[in-house]
């Protein structure tokens, strides 16, 4: 047996009542200690079962210490609480799956006076217990390589250090000029100059177009433009600095080798570590109580306003550099390639590899927070090394942390993991991870979605087709994927050939359309439409709920058309997705992904051909400025538009894509015959507007919380019984909606009509239906809507519902 202890928020103490639905373990009565709640489990059956409900928690045992996975595949993960004054003021991480079972009644609290004195006695004792000491220098012993690397430095920074230059004229936004000096004059010199608060506020600068270091010396006539951290660049440019920041208090606490420390897209920041080993020959893991260790070494490093400073190092320079890091190592020699330079940047003992650039100094940093880790692999490679990935947040604000951290609450109240547990919509389990098991009321909102795209496949002139769920690889070598993607595919062996289940339905419609042979052209544009099952194989460590699955499906589609059609067909793209996403009241951004560096196919000029069709279509759609490039993220065979909305919480998602392809069409030699009798190759064009269902279902159950709308709800009517003589014809108008098309529950329960409507109100149905004599008699439904009832003919309602439907409100 093992005991668990863990930290959690009353409301969702709930989850961790819900697995005493699971066979093999019956929860022991809790007590709650100082937020801490205490379980005794089998430890075998823990391990299989309690990691899906505990997000902020550890195993201790006498001989056993492991930590929770908190992404179903990593390795020694564990959330953890750090600077608050308590654990209940931890962070939220992203929810575990969570297994579906019914919540059982919590049990009540004892209030009388012994017991209290007891629980305040332990509620002391546990403080003392977990309290963080503070940060003790004797136990903290500076790296080995920490010497070697600034001696170096400082060999190489003497050797270039800058000559003064010419004059030169710096010419600002609106057209103003200032005078300065070559070598001399810096961005951060220009700030102070307009104001001393612009000085304060300004992050990092603009030269020519190109972001530049504020501390470091302009070098010509320039354009200068000096950038907040309101501003897209100047959130990554602070919370890249931040990594680094965070990366020498790590490399001081643990003497780690540093790894990849970027700044995220939506928000703050971490840094990947290899680890030394212990005594025991295993390698250091990030423990709950380092994480307040980070921020107390952080807070030193933010006080001492530490500048970031600049060094251009040759191949070799580098090399020597980091010859104690074989990750940094690495990365030179297949990034920096001979005879050329990169940029390290340093900050107090810090020395990294960079590109930059960076803040001026470490104190720009008011708040920070280390607020979740996890493992993960060298490259995203199961086969690379295994490495302590720890997150963190910044601001140069203290509001806007105050900001983050409520909105992080609000995030976790509506984690679409606890969401579908909480609402009966779907569930994980590890003997299929990364599949998602839809419940019955998840099915319900599942097929409203792929209805909706069908009955507008009707209108826009899409056929759907079915494809097989498994190929030959002859099929993957002809499309490239075999080549570009295989590793992320799940790979069979049948009959001593290779086999492998499709990740997408391009190659399978491409042979759709071989099966007529060289069609005529005025059967383009040809729209095949699909909603195959597809698999990616993707880390176990990066399944994120429904956001990241290895199964799923898309609203998928692939249009055949000529080059003269090219433009109608991206406008009609376009339209249909602006018509979506109206509906769902959804903003999105629109950038244009282009050729990979590496892994791609075709000729370059086809590719150019295509990204400069794209971008002529994004200019019609929303105008010059009004998208972005996202460069070299194409998929392999060809440039694709990605479409990013953002969720309730203002967190962005990419859902739909709409891609630009000529060479699968040259991979399957596909031809259609022109009006002059002569052989042409049709374009393809990829379409989903929905992308992933799962993927967009997590967007939607995170945005409503419940809260649906009638059109999608998993529960839109349910009809409560004033007593048992009214059940009949509460039967029969359940039988009667259903003939109209309309899906309703019934309470037959022996609560009284208050309780049922309380616990009604409470699981968000969209309509509360009460009947008794009265509605018998006169064959009507009283409607409780906002705390009033009006009463409805059956007719009334219906032609309501139906409204509501066509209005999809």
């Amino acid at each position: 047996m093992v005991e668990v202890k863990f930290s959690w928020k009353d409301e969702h103490a709930q989850l961790v009542m819900l697995a005493g639905s699971f066979n093999g373990w019956i929860p022991q009565p809790m007590n709650k200690i100082n937020n801490t709640w205490q379980l005794t489990v089998n430890l075998i059956v823990a391990k299989t079962y309690l990691y899906k409900f505990i997000v902020d928690g550890i195993w201790r045992s006498d001989d056993t210490k492991e930590t929770v996975d908190d992404n179903h595949g990593g390795r020694n993960n564990v959330v953890f609480v750090n600077s608050a004054s308590s654990l209940e003021d931890s962070p939220p991480s992203p929810r575990p799956e969570s297994k579906q079972s019914k919540q059982p009644k919590q049990p009540k609290q004892s209030t009388t006076t012994k017991q209290q004195n007891i629980q305040s006695q332990q509620l002391k004792q546990n403080k003392l217990q977990t309290k963080v000491k503070p940060l003790s220098k004797d136990k903290l012993q500076k790296p080995d390589y920490w010497e070697e690397r600034l001696a170096l430095w400082d060999k190489i920074k003497q050797a270039q250090s800058p000559q003064p230059g010419p004059a030169i004229t710096i010419t600002l936004p609106d057209g103003a000029t200032k005078q300065g000096q070559a070598g001399v004059t810096t961005p951060m010199d220009i700030a102070n100059d307009i104001s001393k608060v612009l000085a304060q506020n300004v992050v990092v600068s603009k030269v020519n177009g190109i972001l530049w270091d504020l501390l470091r010396p302009l070098e010509s006539d320039c354009n200068l433009e000096l950038i907040k951290f309101d501003s897209d660049e100047g959130k990554k440019v602070f919370w890249h600095s931040s990594a680094h920041i965070m990366g020498q208090a790590l490399e001081y606490i643990f003497n780690c080798s540093l790894c990849m420390g970027p700044a995220l897209r939506n928000g703050g920041f971490y840094y990947d570590m290899a680890t030394p080993m212990d005594e025991n020959g295993q390698n250091l893991t990030f423990e709950h109580e380092d994480a307040k260790l980070v921020e107390q070494v952080v807070e030193k490093i933010v006080n001492e306003k530490q500048p970031f400073e600049r060094l251009v190092l040759t191949k070799e320079e580098a090399y020597e550099m980091f010859r104690y890091n074989k990750y940094k190592t690495q990365i030179i020699s297949e990034k920096v390639q001979d005879g050329e330079t990169c940029t390290a940047y340093r900050c107090g003992p810090l020395i990294d590899l960079c590109k930059g650039p960076h803040l001026p100094h470490t104190g720009k940093i008011k708040a920070f927070k280390v607020w979740k880790n996890a493992s993960a692999y060298w490259k995203s490679d199961a086969a690379n090394d295994s490495l302590q990935r720890v997150y963190g947040m910044t601001f140069p604000d203290k509001k806007m942390f105050t900001a983050w951290q409520q909105e992080l609450e609000l995030a976790k109240k509506r984690d679409h993991r606890l969401q579908g547990t909480l609402q009966e919509l779907f569930f994980f389990h590890e003997l299929s991870p990364g599949s998602p098991f839809f419940l019955p009321r998840g099915v319900k909102v599942y097929n409203k979605l792929v209805d909706f795209v069908r009955n507008e496949y009707k209108k826009r002139g899409f056929t759907e087709v079915i494809s097989p769920n498994m190929f030959n690889k002859n099929l993957w070598e002809t499309s490239g994927h075999w080549e570009h993607y295989k590793d992320d595919m799940f790979l069979l062996r049948v009959e001593e050939q290779d086999f492998a289940l499709k990740p997408m339905n391009c190659p399978g419609h491409c042979l759709m359309y071989l099966s007529k042979g060289k069609r005529p052209y005025k059967e383009l544009p040809i729209r095949f439409a699909d909603f195959g099952v597809l698999h990616r194989n993707e880390l176990s460590g990066a399944l994120t709920g429904l956001t990241r699955v290895r199964r799923f499906c898309q609203d998928d589609a692939h249009i055949f058309c000529r080059p003269d059609q090219i433009a109608s067909e991206m406008r009609a793209c376009f339209e249909f997705l602006k018509y979506v996403y109206d509906i769902f009241g959804w903003h999105f951004t629109l950038e244009l992904s282009t050729r990979p560096e590496k892994k791609y196919i075709g000729e370059i000029e086809t590719w150019n051909h295509a990204e400069a069709q794209l971008a002529e279509c994004l200019n019609e759609f929303v105008g010059e400025g009004g998208w972005k490039i996202n460069k070299g993220d194409g998929a392999f065979y060809g440039p694709k538009i990605d479409i990013h909305v953002f969720d309730a919480l203002k967190r962005e998602h990419q859902c739909a894509t709409i891609q630009l392809d000529f060479n699968l069409p040259k991979n399957f030699d596909l031809k259609y015959i022109q009006e002059n009798d002569t052989e042409a190759r049709p374009v393809m064009i990829h379409r989903a507007i929905f992308g992933s269902l799962e993927r967009f279902m997590a967007i939607l159950i995170e945005n409503t919380a419940g809260k649906w709308p009638f059109w999608l709800s998993p529960r839109p009517c349910i009809i409560l019984t004033l007593s048992s003589k009214h059940d009949e014809y509460a039967k029969k108008l359940c039988s009667e909606f259903l003939d109209y098309g309309f899906e309703s529950d019934v309470d037959l329960s022996d609560h009284t009509l208050p309780k049922k409507v309380l616990l009604s109100q409470q699981q968000y149905y969209n309509y509360v239906l009460c009947v008794g004599d009265t509605e018998v008699e006169n064959n009507t439904v009283n409607v409780r809507l906002n705390n009033q009832t009006k009463e409805y003919t059956i007719p009334q309602l219906i032609d309501e519902w139906r409204q509501l439907l066509k209005e999809h409100k």
